[in-house]
Parts: C-alpha cells; sequence; structure tokens
C-alpha cells in the first residue's frame, strides 16, 4: 500500500480539482441530455388525442428514453429553467431542447405517423449537433 506524505497532498489535491472542473468544462453537448417540451392546455382536442395515441407507449421508446417528455400547460406562468425559451400559442406543441438550446419544434400533432417522422427528424439533428460539438465524426449511413 502507498501512502501519501502530506507533501504529496498538498500538490494532488489541487491537480486534481482542476482536472475535474476541466472535464466538466469541457464536457460537449450529450443527446442523452434532451428533452421533449410538451405544450398544452385544458379542452385541447388535439392533445387528448396525442395523450391516447402516443403518451401511453413514449417513455417505452428509444425516442422517449433519449427525450424524456416534460409537459407545460401554456396557461401557466412558464417554468424558470425554461423561461429562455419561446412561449407557445398552438397546442399541441412540442420542442426539443439540450443543454439549455432549443433543437427543433413540432406544431400541432399531425397523427402518430407524421409525428414519429418529424420527431425522429429532430432527434437526427440533434445527433449531428452532439457530432459536431464532440468532435466525433457521424455514424455511417445505413445501407440501402
Amino acid at each position: 500500500m502507498v501512502r501519501l506524505r502530506p507533501a504529496a497532498l498538498r500538490f494532488s489535491l489541487p491537480v486534481l480539482v482542476v482536472a475535474v472542473f476541466a472535464l466538466v468544462g469541457a464536457s460537449p453537448l450529450r443527446a442523452e441530455d434532451a428533452t421533449l417540451v410538451m405544450f398544452e392546455q385544458k379542452a385541447c382536442e388535439w392533445c387528448a388525442r396525442w395523450d391516447a395515441e402516443i403518451a401511453p407507449i413514449y417513455p417505452k421508446t428509444e425516442e422517449g428514453r433519449r427525450a424524456p417528455l416534460r409537459r407545460v400547460d401554456i396557461h401557466n406562468p412558464m417554468p424558470q429553467d425554461l423561461a429562455w425559451m419561446r412561449r407557445e400559442v398552438f397546442t399541441p406543441s412540442f420542442a426539443l431542447i439540450v443543454d439549455g438550446r432549443e433543437v427543433g419544434r413540432i406544431r400541432g400533432y399531425p397523427g402518430e405517423d407524421f409525428f414519429w417522422g418529424l420527431l425522429a427528424e429532430m432527434i437526427e439533428k440533434l445527433d449531428e449537433d452532439v457530432d459536431e460539438t464532440s468532435g466525433a465524426a457521424p455514424p455511417p449511413a445505413a445501407p440501402g
């Protein structure tokens, strides 16, 4: 077992603290930090349709795991942590956000098939932004 002498501790602790802050400060966008904000209101027929068709399965999907749903009623004050976002008047609307910025928005609920397609496009955009930020090469295109 190696024992550190007090002089070694004085040197190691500041170096460790600087290293941790450097890593935290340099962290790139991560797609798993995304959130899907749903703007809704009471008595919204299309919100109710989305709730019936999508809400039960959303958290079980890959999209739902990558961007958990957060609901915001447009008649309530905007949550403090989302105050930077542009308010919405059309419901339902869905904003994909990550790291304090909006990646994309779907206005309205165009039906199940269109919703999943539009959400996939936003997540693809998110992945492209993450790749650009991290400097990683985008994944290869699927053959086909």
